[in-house]
C-alpha cells in the first residue's frame, strides 16, 4: 500500500478542514463518507465531490473500500466507534477530546494493541512548525528554566441546540477548546500536572460555558489556562522562562495571515521568531500517513492522549468539588 485511502466517519463540519489537506497530500485520498442518514450521505458525498457513501456507519466498516477512518462524531461516541473502526481492521484519527472517561482511553488504546493499527488524537496544532519551534526552543534552553505556561481559548458561542451544549455528550468549553491549552502545557513540560485546582461557570444548559484552572507541574512550576463560549474570540500561549519567554498568538486555529511567535529575552528588543506558515491539519495528515506506511511513531502519543484526558477530569472534579485535586 503507497496510498491511504481515507473515510469520513460523519458529516460533521470540521471535515472541512481534513478534506482539502488530504487531497493536498502526496499519499492520501478521501474516498467515502458514511453517515446514520443515507441522503445527508449521498448529498455530502455530492457536495464534496467524494466517490462513495454509506448510510451507516457500519456499513462503511464492513466494506474494503477506505484504509483509515476520521472519527468525527460527538464527543461521547469517540471510543465507541473508534473501537469498532480498530476492530474492523482501520487506522484511526479520533477527533480530540479523545473519550470522556479513562476506562474508553484504555479501551481504545488495548483495540490498537489487539488490532495492530494506528491509532491518533486529532490534535491538529501540535504538528504545526510554530509549535515545533517552541519545543525546540523549550529544549535547547533558550528560555532558561520554564516557571509559567499561559494559555487561553475563548469564542462567542451564541447557539443554546448544539452538542457543545449537551452534558451527556461531553458538551461544555473545557471539553470543546479547553484542552489546547491543557495540553499545550503538558507539551510544554514533558507530561502531566500532579495537582490541578480548577473554577467554571457553568450555563443553563448545564455545561460550563467559562472555565479557569492551575496546573501544578513538579519543581514549583505552573501553567495557568482558560477556556470559554462568551467572549470574543480569543487565543494566545506563553511560555515564560528565567531567561525571556515566547508569545504565541492563534496558536490553535485556521487563521494564517497574522500568524506570530515573538521571542521577549530578558534584556533587550523583542525579536520575531521565523516561522513557516502551512495548513493547520496538513501535518496532522503527514504524520498519519506515516504512521501507518512506514511505520513511523506519530507525533501525538497514546500515553499523551491519556493524559490529556486525566487532566480534563481532575480539572472538572476540582470545579465541582472547590478542592484541589490530584491528577
Amino acid at each position: 500500500m503507497n496510498t491511504v485511502r481515507w473515510g469520513l466517519l460523519s458529516t460533521a463540519v470540521i471535515n472541512r478542514a481534513l478534506i482539502p489537506v488530504i487531497r493536498a497530500a502526496r499519499r492520501g485520498e478521501v474516498v467515502a463518507v458514511a453517515s446514520r442518514d443515507e441522503a445527508k450521505a449521498r448529498a455530502y458525498a455530492s457536495q464534496w465531490e467524494i466517490p462513495r457513501w454509506f448510510g451507516s456507519y457500519e456499513a462503511m466498516l464492513a466494506s474494503d473500500a477506505v484504509d483509515a477512518v476520521y472519527v468525527s462524531l460527538p464527543n461521547h461516541l469517540h471510543a465507541e466507534w473508534t473501537i469498532k473502526a480498530l476492530e474492523s481492521g482501520h487506522h484511526v484519527l479520533c477527533e480530540k477530546p479523545f473519550a470522556l472517561r479513562l476506562e474508553d482511553v484504555d479501551a481504545m488504546i488495548a483495540a490498537s494493541e489487539r488490532s495492530g493499527k494506528v491509532l491518533a488524537e486529532a490534535v491538529m496544532y501540535r504538528h504545526h512548525p510554530q509549535t515545533r519551534a517552541v519545543g525546540e526552543w523549550v529544549r535547547s534552553g533558550r528560555l532558561g528554566e520554564v516557571m509559567l505556561v499561559r494559555s487561553v481559548f475563548n469564542f462567542r458561542f451564541r447557539a443554546r441546540r448544539n452538542i457543545r451544549m449537551v452534558p451527556d455528550y461531553g458538551g461544555g468549553c473545557l471539553w470543546d477548546v479547553g484542552v489546547y491549552p491543557v495540553s499545550f502545557a503538558q507539551l510544554v513540560y514533558g507530561g502531566p500536572p500532579e495537582t490541578v485546582v480548577g473554577r467554571m461557570w457553568v450555563g443553563e444548559t448545564a455545561v460550563d460555558e467559562s472555565f479557569v484552572g492551575q496546573l501544578h507541574f513538579a519543581d514549583q512550576r505552573f501553567a495557568q489556562i482558560a477556556s470559554g463560549f462568551n467572549t470574543p474570540w480569543y487565543t494566545m500561549a506563553e511560555v515564560v522562562g528565567t531567561e525571556g519567554r515566547l508569545h504565541l498568538n492563534r496558536p490553535f486555529t485556521f487563521l494564517q495571515e497574522g500568524r506570530h511567535l515573538v521571542f521577549h529575552p530578558k534584556d533587550g528588543e523583542p525579536q520575531e521568531v521565523f516561522v513557516p506558515e502551512q495548513a493547520l491539519y496538513a501535518g496532522q495528515v503527514e504524520d498519519m500517513h506515516a504512521a501507518i506506511l512506514d511505520g513511523a511513531e506519530p507525533c501525538v502519543s497514546l500515553h499523551e492522549s491519556r493524559n490529556h484526558v486525566r487532566t480534563v477530569l481532575a480539572l472538572h472534579a476540582s470545579a465541582r468539588t472547590g478542592q484541589v485535586t490530584n491528577v
